[in-house]
């Protein structure tokens, strides 16, 4: 049987709000196995003004909130253009964007990621497809995770993947399905307390490591009740920052003390929720492999204390991979949407059945 290639864009606008992550990929499939290549990215960094609108996006009216989605359709369809132009790519069948997250909200049945579909396509000249999350909901699925399915047959080597990005979330081999979903918030905590000592991020954990635990501080980040939920689960930008932050603030810790906590916080809630699934499955997952991306892959501190912390493995892939694999991500469900084949897994979202997510604009 002869193998089928596609060359896909894949976009993908975080909670971190450090900009937009393209990248561009080829995907092969051979009698139903998958491989790809990472054959470029960027991270398009948003203006300043630009990120301060996207900060404010859940207050605004329904007027101001639908051209917020033509204008970020508008730059993710620029930013596709000059990517595509730079690098002299050639032959792309498709663009695929995540969206940048205002509303999710699963428990009443809708989600809303911003960045409008049409305007990117019409941008850039590309097939799009985008609305990557409302047909899961539609089945009664929580819309997330939505990488997994990558996760399934793209890095099927590895037992567990941890994505450590504005949330934290893993997925979990067992047998031949996957079990997924966010347990805490990570870098939007880590991050809004390294900007009280006018850092963009702790680099490396470097500021964490300077502090000390503060005992009633992890007590209360532990005690939030989204921890004890049964998966599958989400969590929701606007949640984190209310919860979460509001925790952090009534605390009159130093802030190398609140870092070197939510490391610590973190790192407890990830093997909290490893043993969660090995009560849940009957199974064990000692010494199984671990492949951690997103912006806390980086963390040299808080990479040290999951490894300490538990009996796996700690598999720390090329930057590249750490960066953009939710890109990479996007650009694979792009795929498999064209090909009209399920890319949400209903066992990942609690759905009724796997779906066929994304609305599609042709150039």
């Amino acid at each position: 049987m002869a193998a089928n290639t596609y060359h896909a864009i894949g976009l993908m606008s975080g909670s971190s709000l450090d900009g937009l992550d393209i990248a561009c990929c080829s995907f092969v499939e051979n009698d139903g196995q998958w491989s790809f290549k990472l054959l470029d990215s960027l991270c398009k960094t948003y203006p300043a003004d630009f990120q301060q609108m996207l900060k404010g996006l859940p207050l605004l009216n329904a007027k101001e909130l639908a051209k917020a989605d033509t204008d970020l359709g508008l730059f993710f369809g620029n930013a596709v253009m000059d990517f595509v132009m730079d690098k002299e790519l050639r032959n792309i069948d498709l663009v695929a964007s995540h969206g940048h997250t205002v509303f999710h909200h699963p428990e009443k049945g809708f989600t809303t990621q911003l960045g409008a579909g049409a305007a990117i396509a019409a941008t850039c000249g590309i097939t799009v497809v985008n609305d990557l999350r409302s047909a899961d909901i539609a089945h009664g699925g929580n819309g997330a995770p939505i990488v997994p399915i990558a996760d399934k047959l793209l890095f099927h080597q590895h037992a567990i993947c941890l994505n450590l990005g504005g949330i934290a979330n893993l997925s979990v081999r067992i047998d031949n399905q996957l079990l997924a979903f966010d347990f805490c918030g990570a870098n939007q905590l880590l991050n809004y307390l390294a900007a009280q000592l006018g850092l963009e991020y702790d680099n490396g954990g470097a500021e964490a490591a300077k502090g000390n635990i503060n005992d009633a501080l992890l007590k209360n980040l532990n005690a939030v009740a989204f921890h004890e939920a049964p998966f599958p689960k989400s969590l929701d930008n606007t949640f984190v920052q209310e919860t979460y932050f509001a925790i952090l603030n009534e605390s009159d810790a130093p802030v190398n003390n609140k870092l070197r906590t939510v490391t610590e916080f973190i790192a407890l809630q990830f093997h909290r929720h490893i043993k969660a699934v090995e009560t849940h499955a009957g199974i064990s997952l000692a010494g199984s492999s671990v492949l951690v991306t997103g912006g806390g892959a980086f963390n040299t501190f808080l990479i040290g204390r999951l490894q300490e912390l538990g009996n796996l493995q700690m598999v720390i892939p090329s930057p590249d991979i750490i960066a953009f694999k939710e890109a990479i991500a996007m650009a694979f469900i792009g795929v498999l949407r064209l090909r009209n084949q399920p890319n949400v897994l209903a066992s990942v979202t609690g759905a009724n059945r796997d779906t066929v997510n994304g609305a599609v604009y042709f150039a």
